[in-house]
This record gives structure tokens, sequence and C-alpha cells, in this order.
């Protein structure tokens, strides 16, 4: 009973206390946030560099001890740059697949095997070895299907940015401020085509030249008719060329393009559905149409 009534008095005393004080700490804290909005915080750090997370870091250091060829480096860092991650990121990506093939093989061997005590079976051995491989290989997938939808998207959205830039050139502007132009005026702002537009327009504000910058853009999307763009309007520079006519018959080359792929899907189409019709929708239709004869001769058979 003492004990109980020691607790109620310190929770009624802390209570109190706390109460009487709670008024002087909040306008305390409400007159820092206040301070802290007027007062603006300096920040050392670049605002275009981010800063890599710890896992990305933990994940190029292993990539960094695990580089491998030069020529399989290379590969996979146009690949890299082509799903749109910096040369950098390779590191990370190599990390990830060392990473992953050991997280497979380790899940299976001590959540499977391990408690059934078949580790050095046979068939523990290769389920663990094809679980390892598909871990490497997984990252390679799913980066390759990332950088062919970039790719993709690229191309699509090329012929409108094209045109875009095309009416900026010939009202009068020259080829940076019609990339500006073309940057701020874009319906979509997520396209990836448009980014890196916007980063060439910060590379040649910061003193990069123009086809330097122009030849980046083209490394960076990995696109032939980007490489070929950029080839055109680093020659159109040099030798002085009408740059809007250029662009426009380049523009409308696009679109010729673009509409021959069309139609050759649209050709492919007719292949492509005979394998479900002649397995999935004929049978069906066989059943449907048969089954009331079949049933009809089957009464007549019985009488």
């Amino acid at each position: 009973m003492l004990t109980f009534i020691m607790i109620s008095i310190f929770v009624s005393v802390t209570a109190l206390v706390g109460a009487l004080l709670y008024p002087l700490l909040s306008r305390r804290e409400a007159l820092r946030n206040r301070l802290s909005k007027l007062i603006p915080v300096k920040d050392d750090t670049p605002s275009l560099v981010a800063e890599p997370e710890k896992w990305q870091s933990a994940l190029a250091s292993v990539g960094t001890r695990l580089q491998g060829k030069s020529s399989a480096l290379h590969l996979f860092r146009e690949t890299v740059t082509a799903a749109g991650y910096k040369k950098e990121a390779v590191f990370a990506f190599l990390g990830a697949k060392v990473v992953l093939a050991m997280a497979f093989a380790a899940g299976y061997l001590v959540l499977l095997a391990l408690p059934r005590g078949t580790v050095a079976s046979g068939t523990s051995i290769i389920i663990t070895l094809s679980l390892a491989i598909a871990g490497y290989l997984l990252p390679t997938l799913w980066l390759d299907h990332r950088a062919s939808a970039r790719k993709t998207a690229i191309f699509h959205a090329l012929p409108d940015v094209l045109d875009l830039l095309t009416i900026c050139v010939e009202a009068g502007l020259g080829l940076d401020a019609a990339l500006v132009k073309t940057v701020e005026n874009f319906q979509d702002k997520n396209c990836p085509l448009i980014k890196e537009l916007d980063i060439v327009i910060l590379e040649i504000g910061a003193g990069r030249p123009r086809p330097e910058a122009l030849r980046g853009l083209a490394e960076r999307t990995a696109v032939d008719d980007i490489k070929a763009l950029v080839s055109m309007l680093v020659q159109t520079d040099k030798l002085g060329t009408s740059l809007g006519k250029t662009l426009r018959i380049y523009s409308d080359s696009l679109r010729t393009k673009r509409k021959q792929l069309a139609e050759e899907r649209a050709a492919k189409t007719a292949v492509k559905m005979l394998f479900p019709l002649t397995f999935c929708i004929f049978p069906g239709l066989l059943v449907v149409m048969l089954a009331p004869a079949f049933f009809r001769a089957l009464k007549l058979f019985k009488h």
C-alpha cells in the first residue's frame, strides 16, 4: 500500500511539473523554429552532386574489388549509362550482382537445406549453384530491360522535341536558347530526353563547349538517332548551314521511321496471333460446334 502511495505521489508531481513547464518549453521551441526559418542554413555540399546512400557505397566498394576485365566493365558502364544512371554506378551494379548471388545461395542453404540436413547432397549443390547464377544474372536482366525501355521512350519523344526545337530556331533563337525553351515548354517533364537536354544546358552554362556537351548527350542516351542528330548539329555548326531546315528534314525522317516501325509491328501481329488462335481459340470453337452434334448422335445410337 505504501509503495502504491509513493508511486502515485511521484506520478502526480511529475505530471504537475510537466504541466507547468510545457508552456515555457513550447514557446522556446516555437521561437527556435521561427529563427531557423529566418536564418538561412549554410550547406557546403553542391546542390548538383547527390551524396550516395550507405548501401550504395557498400555495393560500390564490393564492385570495386571485383572489377574484372576492362572490356566487360566498359560494356556494363555503357548499359548503366543508357539506363539513366551515372558511370560511377557501374561499381554498385557489380556489387549488387555479387551480393545477390551470395544471398540467393545462402538463403537456400540456411532456410531449406540446413534444416533438412541435405547440404552435402547433389541436389542441394545443383540448386545452390543455380540460385547463385540466377542472382548474378538478375541485375543484368533488369538493367537491360530498363535501358531498353528508356531508349524506346527517348526514340518516341525525339520527333516532338525536334519539332519544338525547330520552331524555336526558326523564330530566331540560337541553339542554346532554343534548347532552354524546348526544355521549359515541353509537355512531359518526366521524359528522359528532356532530362538529358537539361543536363546539356547545365553543362553549356558551366562552360563546357557545346560539341562536347552534345557528344555527352549521345553517350548517355546510347540511341543511334541521337548520335546522328548530334553529328548533324556539330557539322551544321561548323559549316554554317541552315539549322532550322536541317532539323525539320531530320524530324520528318524520324516520323517516317517511326511510322514504318509501327507498320512493321502491325504486319507481324498475324504471325504472332497464329499460336493462340491454333492452341487456345480453335479447340474451344470445335468443342462448342461439335458437342451438340456428338450428343445427338449418341442419343440416336442408344435408341
